[in-house]
């Protein structure tokens, strides 16, 4: 797997140039948090550069389809996935920051005019990833005593008693004081 790059032409470095790029991104395995994200497919993606004057913008988007583990019950789930590819390079090597933009919110144009794409992608797919992935909102789980996937029916698990509120509570001895007046 090489790595994803653009290296901005000449063209592009006239103020108001733009040019398109478009491909695919080969991606097997993507980690978001604790879960693992495949993609049997490349991923698309197309890509905008626009001279604003004093920096090259990047826009674009990246699509493909991810399959994980649903958080409650472990079933496999094909998650159709498109974010949006965001970067704003600043042209003439300047390290400081224009009035309306955060330290965070740009990067310096490399002297050999190289924008790394990759990470561009990958943090456009971090945004899109759900949080906690379900196969369908109302999954209702594993069984936590026999591991029985609740969404086929219910286990042959018997229901365990009701535990006593008053067990873990340090003041339930308190209950039974009594206080003579």
């Amino acid at each position: 797997m090489g790595k994803l790059t653009l290296t901005v032409p000449y063209a592009l470095l006239t103020p108001a140039a733009t040019e398109s790029y478009e491909g695919t991104y080969d991606l097997p395995v993507f980690k978001a948090g604790p879960d693992l994200y495949e993609f049997k497919e490349p991923l698309a993606w197309t890509a905008v550069l626009t001279n604003t004057g004093d920096a090259i913008l990047v826009t674009g988007t990246v699509e493909g389809e991810a399959s994980t583990a649903c958080a409650r019950c472990l079933s496999s789930v094909a998650l159709p996935v498109t974010g949006d590819i965001e970067g704003y390079y600043l042209l003439g090597g300047e390290d400081e920051a224009p009035e309306d933009l955060d330290e965070d919110e740009f990067e310096v144009l490399p002297a050999d005019k190289v924008i790394d794409l990759e990470s561009l992608v990958r943090a456009a797919l971090l945004v899109e990833m759900p949080l906690v992935p379900l196969c369908r909102d109302d999954c209702a789980g594993l069984c936590p005593r026999c591991g029985h996937d609740l969404n086929d029916g219910p286990c042959d698990c018997k229901p365990e008693p009701p535990e006593d509120p008053d067990a873990n509570n340090p003041f339930a001895a308190l209950k039974n004081l009594t206080f003579d007046e």
